[in-house]
């Protein structure tokens, strides 16, 4: 049964992307055919699904755009007034990549695609529900998935995780009663995975600080106390039983010197360790792989809460080489051109440039791209705020690597810093710590223009490698890592910074768990923690504060970079 399914899943891939094209032309016909009519499309169309049309007279958006529409069906108007099909409920985004999470809605339609990626979603915890004022829920795309029944039907054959778990709202109790049950079945377990590096890298983490207890919990066959949610104590009744033999075995794992290649260890039977490990993600592979072991880290697919986008067809690949086949099935895609320099950086493009899209079959590889999507949920020519490289084709469809989100960068006057200069600074800096036993585990920016100039202030969490006993890093190495971020920017800092248009660069070394508690006040906020990304720039006055209260050291770049 798994072969033919597998070889049917090959052949429908092959089809699409021989296809790409014409598939691409049908599906745009068939959303302006359904949504002509709408008020938002009728201005623009005048009720003419024509594709010439769409293209000369609706205009390139982003969500800022469509937020009015958005907000009036959510308090109780008519879905006609952006999209003709009825909508479900709301996709939230995860609400870290520029601020408050969006609402996007679902249609049936969206429904029916989620199912093609449902066995490619992994998530440690739930997100709850929120319901606007029109009655209709907002939800994370992994909530919607694993709400859907197929996945509940298929739960108990797939997942060591029982369904009150996962449904959880309280976000310790359903990662600790999760890893516990994983720990009692280690010898089912063929993979470990959640939407994200950084979700998977912290349940590890946290089993590192309670595998004591978990032990325990094994041994006597007893859940922890302080767990109270019913739902979990039930599953755990369940399965529970005492069984000191396995909580000896798993001591026996955990309480030694080095946890490298500890997930190979503890689950013996799994192939692969799943999540998306690209973009912002990349920080974490390094830290991650440690515990692998030497097992694939896996990023299987390219989606968002906006739509899918490609699934990556060469999953056992290095996370720096990952590439993601488009599926021309999912969404009609455009290409908006993005500056290359030629250097692994991306210049950001001036709002005001006039720069016509390219169709999804007419790429270049080599060239970078903003992705616009045009969906039957109501989004029309939408900015998704990706920045992808295109590296080649599968058949019709391009393949491309993800690069960085669009307009997330810092700055401080009229240089433009990306994520993607960002994260080349900081692997650059962080590159003087590897020798003297430091490892950065988290960062984020900010551009401070309380003052005149105004400088890039860069929170860093460190801790120690394996082996080595913590102590404060030394200034002089912090303030060389300041200059060393310095000299690896664009020429336009590196400019501004001569003439004293822009200050010197500051590192402000932050105490362990502060990222945690960065994390925890987004998730307030109604991000997804499964979806959670770490943001690249801080522009919340209430995250600032976060990160502030655990600086144990400020240190700044001593003379401008050459």
């Amino acid at each position: 049964m798994e072969t033919k399914w597998y070889e049917g899943g090959l052949k429908m891939i092959e089809e699409l992307t021989s296809n790409a094209e014409q598939i691409q032309d049908d599906l745009l016909k068939d959303i302006l055919s359904r949504n002509a009519g709408t008020e938002y499309l009728r201005r623009f169309l005048h009720g003419q699904p024509d594709k010439q049309l769409f293209k000369k007279n609706v205009p390139i958006v982003s969500y800022e755009d469509l937020k009015p529409y958005i907000d009036r069906i959510a308090n109780g108007e008519t879905s006609d007034i952006l999209l003709a099909e009825p909508i479900t409920g709301f996709f939230m985004s995860s609400g870290t990549s520029g601020g408050q999470p969006k609402l996007m809605p679902v249609t049936a339609d969206i429904t029916k695609k989620n199912e093609l990626f449902r066995t490619l979603f992994e998530s440690p915890v739930m997100k709850p529900e929120i319901e606007t004022p029109s009655g209709l829920k907002a939800t994370s795309v992994t909530t919607s998935v694993y709400k859907g029944s197929g996945f509940r039907a298929m739960l108990p054959k797939l997942y060591t995780s029982p369904v009150e778990t996962i449904f959880c709202s309280e976000t310790q109790q359903s990662l600790y009663c999760q890893l516990l049950f994983g720990l009692i079945q280690r010898d089912e377990v063929v993979m470990i995975g959640s939407t994200f590096a950084s979700t998977v890298l912290r349940a590890i983490k946290f089993l590192e600080s309670h595998w004591q207890e978990m032990c325990s919990d094994i041994k006597t066959g007893q859940l922890s106390h302080w767990i109270t949610d019913s739902g979990c104590r039930n599953a755990a009744a369940s399965i529970m039983k005492p069984n000191p033999v396995l909580a000896d075995l798993i001591e026996e794992i955990c309480n030694c010197k080095s946890w490298g290649g500890v997930i190979r260890k503890i689950w013996p039977k799994a192939k692969y360790v799943s999540g998306v490990c690209t973009g912002v993600m990349k920080q974490y592979t390094e830290e991650l792989e440690f515990y692998c072991g030497g097992l694939p880290l896996v990023s299987s697919l390219y989606a968002s809460s906006e739509a899918h986008f490609g699934i990556n067809l060469q999953p056992l690949c290095k996370p720096s080489d990952v590439s993601y086949t488009f599926l021309p099935n999912m969404a009609y895609f455009e290409f908006l051109p993005v500056r290359n320099d030629g250097d692994n950086s991306v210049e950001m493009r001036n709002n005001n440039e006039d720069l016509e899209p390219v169709d999804l079959v007419n790429v270049k590889p080599g060239h970078c791209y903003e992705v616009l999507v045009t969906t039957s949920r109501g989004l029309y020519r939408y900015k998704v705020g990706d920045v992808i490289m295109v590296i080649g084709f599968h058949n019709n469809s391009p393949q491309c690597q993800f690069v960085e989100r669009q307009n997330v960068a810092i700055s401080v006057d009229q240089e433009k810093t990306s994520e993607a200069d960002l994260f080349k600074a900081v692997t650059e800096g962080k590159a003087l710590l590897d020798p003297l036993g430091f490892v950065l585990t988290e960062y984020t920016s900010y551009a401070d223009t309380s003052s005149a100039p105004g400088h890039y202030v860069l929170f860093w969490e460190l801790k120690e490698k394996e082996g080595n006993h913590w102590k404060e890093p030394d200034p002089k190495i912090m303030i060389e890592c300041c200059l060393r971020m310095e000299e690896s920017l664009h020429y336009t800092y590196k400019i501004y910074r001569k003439n004293n248009i822009i200050a010197p660069l500051e590192i402000r070394v932050v105490k362990q768990g502060t990222f945690e508690a960065l994390m925890d006040y987004f998730v307030s906020k109604g991000a997804s923690l499964s979806q959670y990304k770490r943001p690249s720039c801080i522009k919340s006055r209430e995250a600032l504060k976060i990160l502030d209260s655990g600086v144990t050291g400020k240190f700044f770049s001593p003379k401008p970079p050459l």
